[in-house]
């Protein structure tokens, strides 16, 4: 189904006037992606040792995902405490 076009708005209250309506027209839920915030301070340190093979693996995954690596593994360990598996 066709998405209808989000009109050229020109000023604030036009958007704000725009965004109090229902928006499933304009939007097409099956290309959004998941995004978390980190909204918590990061006041503990932890160091790891990993083996060479394994960090690189982690490095280019993060790469690919473009995140740090220290935000990657900061997410894996987040996502395996909030699983349901």
């Amino acid at each position: 189904m066709a998405k209808k076009k989000v009109p050229a708005l020109k000023s604030d209250e036009e958007a704000e006037d725009f965004l109090e309506q229902d928006l499933t027209d304009y939007l097409d839920l099956d290309t959004f992606t998941q995004v978390s915030f980190e909204f918590l301070p990061k006041t503990k340190q932890v160091n790891l040792r990993f083996p060479a093979p394994l960090l690189a693996a982690v490095r280019q995954k993060a790469k690919q995902e473009g995140i740090s690596y220290q935000k990657y593994i900061r997410r894996a360990v987040e996502k395996s405490l909030t699983s349901d598996g």
